[in-house]
């Protein structure tokens, strides 16, 4: 307990899933949140849930006025910004002959511009406060490709280098960017396909016990321990990297113990 005391934590995406997770942790430790999301209702109840220590302010991370709006929210309302997690994100599933421009765009929007967009507006508030940590939630995807993903591959494997560039950049403003790339992880975009949270698990389960050499899907609790690892002075010195969390995905493709189906 306390490993983020004293810091202030803006998250995108905040309102449910990982992002939802990642607020309750980072509460948990210490921190004061800003819920931030587009689902005003779900991220209200979200901030009221937490108490005293969050604050919900809506977001849409594609609008460059949106994220000014949630910077002199969070300094008026919370003194200062130390974390900064770019949680938001969608994803559209089509084979490259079938996908439209628009859905191309759409999750480019969100995924990539929504990341610059966040990490450009943290850099003066972050200073101000001394410095801060940056995180980007990227995905496996954006390690290796995957059929039928073109647009949310291309938008991943931007944040990945992206992050490296901001890195670089703003070491000597004492500010940290690294990415995280989860696996299978049990939320609502983990599959196109499934209807209900109870389908979207099976699914993944499925999927992951095939896939994956630890046969499982991960929790979101699991991608949000590892964002407070970042987000403290425990990684210090860690910036510019990918740090990854898939039951071993990315290990090897296929899993060499499974046959493919």
């Amino acid at each position: 307990m306390g490993r983020l005391d004293n810091k202030v934590a803006l998250v995108s995406g905040g309102a449910r899933g990982m992002g939802q997770s990642h607020c309750r942790l980072f509460a948990a430790e210490g921190a004061k949140v800003m819920v931030a999301d587009v689902l005003d209702d779900e991220g209200a109840a979200v901030a009221a849930d937490i108490g005293p220590n969050a604050v919900f302010q809506h977001l849409d991370v594609t609008r460059e006025e949106d994220w000014a709006a949630a910077i002199d929210a969070v300094m008026e309302n919370l003194g200062r910004l130390d974390i900064l997690v770019n949680n938001a994100g969608i994803a559209e599933s089509a084979p490259l002959a079938d996908l439209t421009l628009e859905s191309y765009r759409r999750v480019t929007e969100v995924n990539q511009t929504g990341v610059f967009l966040g990490m450009r507006a943290a850099v003066r508030p972050m200073t101000e406060s001394g410095g801060g940590s940056i995180i980007n939630i990227s995905s496996i995807d954006g390690m290796v490709g995957m059929n039928n993903l073109t647009s949310y591959i291309a938008s991943k494997w931007a944040v990945r280098g992206m992050t490296k560039t901001a890195a670089m950049e703003l070491a000597h403003l004492g500010i940290r960017v690294n990415s995280i790339h989860p696996g299978f992880i049990r939320t609502h975009m983990g599959s196109s396909d499934a209807k209900t949270p109870e389908e979207v698990h099976e699914h993944l389960e499925v999927y992951s016990a095939r896939m994956a050499p630890m046969g499982r899907a991960g929790g979101p609790e699991e991608i949000s321990r590892l964002a407070l690892f970042l987000a403290s002075d425990e990684s210090s010195y860690s910036t510019g990297s990918e740090f990854i969390s898939d039951g071993g995905f990315t290990a090897g493709y296929p899993n060499p113990g499974v046959n493919p189906v």
